[in-house]
């Protein structure tokens, strides 16, 4: 839905402008303001709320339900086996974990069942999933062959990004430097054929979410996506033919103001160094364009329906700082996946924050305050004190830097400090979380009606698997796995087109993913001590 030009007054209608104060204005370069002159009066964000559990029926469920609703993207959340390139028959890596945290994709055939009678050309996919994105893409590019819809009319986002997997979620396959080849044969291919698609999210949210600072996230991601951009080009691309598809994934968190400023230095940071260090000349490849998701370490178990005015607050923040998508978290999430009605009511409270609050009225409404831009001042400061760091580690290099801050768990040590002293602030009660260490009155009910996923879920899963390995053939699965392995031992090949033919030859995620561990190696981290 978007606005209407008499609809820009107040509650009381007093007219309002499209900007307040002086330049630079939202739409030009930094981009501090925003990426767009008028910001939210042309369009909202999307309102992309997140969804996955159980099996592909399922959530295609929940996905039709969030349309009917209002949603205007679809965002997706596989369970943990999908997430670790595992199949949901893998005794050792698998059992109890089916379905529990998300939606489990074995094969081509869980993916048709995902987005059963959902028109892919007229709807946004994300999906979150990094170590085996490449199998989920080629499942998604798959469905759309079969319904007709081309490929350069498929519109989204898989997050892939994998360099914050070794930093903080822990969600890999392979070592860095083979999933990086993995990454840019992705690039390579979206930007031929898919020129909707976004290759890389590149994510601040888990990073944030393992306990970083808003300082951290906003540096380590920033980092990681200037090793993306260096990456790709070492690969031969030109920034400009790439770097308009890159899109961040950021976390917003319960300091108002802080998080505002990390969302405006975010785009000031990226437009800079984009221009003047990588040579980007296009205006798209200058513009930090980010989804955002409210902060799920924040809910509470502890009278989790206070958790719906801590999710409010930070969407108005995300709306505040110039977010393109945002998802609200269900007041629910810290007690189990969320029910219908708390992600309505989830989707419910971004509609206000757009259509109640005068929000997207104006762009940048708090450009100009003091607090506001000294903030994002300081967030870009401490976000250039980790770039020297890297670049030091590097030698010049961002993508080397970042490599070694993995290898010698810089990254890791850093997110642990900082979590560390959130945690005893919380514990000593410097730091107030309402309904935890102080205000506990309530907290006797956490919360009932919850979503459970139980063990017929995964044997209707494992049931499904198995018929889909009986009827398929079997020797068409063991040439195109072993099309995968030679493509990967040839850095000259792109991976994307093997690996599309042996999902449509319903190969599993988790034989394709070991195609692959066959020649690259499994990451093992190092302990840090």
């Amino acid at each position: 839905m978007t606005s209407n030009r008499d609809q820009f007054t107040t509650m009381s209608g007093v007219p309002v402008d499209p900007v307040y104060g002086e330049g630079p204005l939202p739409g030009e370069f930094p981009y501090t303001r925003g990426i767009h002159p008028d910001m939210y009066r042309s369009r909202l964000w999307t309102m992309r709320m997140f969804a996955g559990f159980g099996t592909a029926v399922d959530t295609n469920g929940r996905f039709k339900e969030i349309l009917r609703h209002g949603g205007t993207g679809l965002s997706t959340a596989f369970d943990m086996p999908t997430l670790m390139g595992r199949d949901s028959d893998d005794a050792v890596w698998s059992t109890g974990e089916v379905g529990r945290a998300g939606v489990a994709v074995d094969t081509l055939a869980d993916m048709e069942d995902l987005f059963a009678d959902i028109d892919l050309s007229a709807v946004s996919t994300s999906m979150t999933i990094n170590g085996p994105a490449i199998v989920a893409l080629a499942k998604y590019i798959a469905v759309g062959d079969q319904a007709g819809v081309p490929r350069d009319q498929l519109s989204g986002t898989i997050q892939n990004d994998i360099l914050k997997e070794y930093q903080a979620q822990k969600e890999y396959i392979y070592p860095p430097r083979p999933s990086m080849r993995i990454i840019t044969d992705m690039m390579r291919f979206t930007t031929a054929e898919m020129p909707r698609w976004h290759p890389v999210s590149i994510s601040g949210y888990h990073i944030r979410e393992a306990g970083a600072t808003a300082a951290q996230e906003l540096g380590f991601t920033l980092a990681n996506g200037f090793a993306y951009v260096e990456a790709a080009q070492a690969a031969g691309l030109a920034v400009d033919d790439f770097a308009n598809r890159l899109s961040f994934f950021f976390n917003s968190h319960s300091d108002f103001f802080e998080e505002i400023g990390k969302f405006r230095a975010a785009r000031r940071i990226w437009a800079t160094w984009m221009k003047q260090r990588y040579g980007a000349t296009e205006e798209r490849s200058l513009k930090c364009r980010f989804h955002t998701q409210t902060a799920g370490v924040s809910l509470t178990a502890q009278q989790p329906e206070i958790n719906i005015a801590r999710v409010a607050l930070q969407a108005m923040a995300a709306a505040l700082g110039g977010t393109q998508s945002l998802h609200t978290d269900a007041y629910d999430e810290a007690l189990a996946l969320p029910t219908e009605k708390a992600a309505r009511i989830a989707l419910r409270t971004q509609q206000i924050v757009a259509h109640e609050t005068g929000a997207a009225n104006v762009a940048d409404p708090l450009g100009g305050s003091p607090y506001v831009e000294w903030i994002t001042d300081e967030m870009e400061r401490r976000a250039s004190e980790i770039f020297d760091h890297l670049l030091e580690l590097g030698n010049g290099s961002m993508l080397e830097g970042v490599y070694e801050a993995v290898d010698n768990g810089w990254f890791v040590g850093r997110i642990a400090d900082s979590a560390y002293r959130f945690e005893r602030e919380v514990n000593d009660g410097t730091r107030i979380i309402v309904g935890v260490n102080a205000f506990t009155e309530g907290n006797d009910n956490n919360g009932d009606n919850l979503l459970r996923i139980d063990q017929a879920t995964e044997d209707l899963q494992l049931k499904r698997l198995a018929t889909v390995k009986q009827a398929r053939d079997d020797e068409a699965v063991s040439r195109r796995l072993a099309a995968v392995r030679v493509a990967a031992q040839d850095p000259t090949k792109n991976l994307m087109l093997p690996v599309i033919d042996a999902v449509k030859a319903y190969a599993t995620e988790g034989e394709i993913c070991d195609a692959l561990a066959d020649v690259f190696g499994r990451y093992v981290e190092q302990a840090v001590v």
